[in-house]
């Protein structure tokens, strides 16, 4: 079953098989044929088409899409490219340009996710203007493994957890070679509790320059 067109594919293949992942997909097609979910089903594992296993450098984790039309399109936070930026996303450009100089305009995350960065949703799914609509369903049993599957690499990870629904995962990552971000979610209702000031962008790249990695270009396309 070609899903990602790299390693994940190999790496996920026994979860397509598992009952949980049956039902969940006999869910979606329920869902796909009668309501307007979002992203389009064609995007939604976009992230991992972008961000290969090996390639991953850092993982952002959001919670759910979207659920506004032409937003979602399969990467955490990020919109279609000319989309308006919702508050989170403004307020992570906010603290990207406080914390690096970058200022950005474009929604789009894509630039990201081609340099490294794994842009995951705990639940990859929603539909229109229902938030959290898809949760308990079984995509978060699915990201759980994505996360443990990154856990068990050698080659370090920086985990960014923003907010509560983030730091869940922080249980599945116990290796010892990878970094732990965590603040709370770029919200308007928390940002100001912690978020801006955590400069976690700059905090990210420093990392990666003492593994002899290429930093993150922050900037967006």
């Amino acid at each position: 079953m070609k899903v990602f067109n790299n390693d994940w594919d190999h790496l996920l293949a026994d979860e397509f098989k598992k009952e949980y992942y049956l039902n969940l997909q006999s869910f979606l097609d329920q869902e796909y044929d009668n309501y307007i979910v979002y992203p389009h089903r064609e995007n939604v594992f976009k992230a991992f088409k972008y961000t290969s296993y090996l390639d991953t450098k850092i993982v952002i984790i959001g919670q759910d899409p979207y659920i506004n039309p032409n937003q979602a399109h399969g990467l955490a936070f990020s919109v279609m490219k000319d989309a308006k930026i919702p508050p989170s996303l403004r307020n992570i450009f906010k603290e990207i340009e406080n914390d690096t100089g970058v200022k950005n305009i474009c929604g789009s995350l894509t630039n990201w996710a081609e340099q490294g960065v794994l842009l995951l949703n705990a639940v990859l799914t929603v539909r229109q203007g229902q938030i959290g609509s898809h949760r308990g369903k079984g995509w978060e049993t699915f990201t759980d493994k994505v996360i443990e599957l990154l856990n068990q690499r050698e080659d370090p990870v920086i985990f960014m957890l923003w907010g509560n629904d983030a730091k869940k995962k922080m249980d599945l990552i116990t290796n010892p070679n990878h970094f732990l971000l965590t603040a709370v979610h770029p919200s308007p209702q928390s940002a100001y509790n912690g978020f801006f000031g955590c400069r976690h962008f700059s905090k990210a790249n420093e990392i990666l320059k003492s593994l002899n990695k290429v930093p993150i270009d922050w900037s967006t396309k």
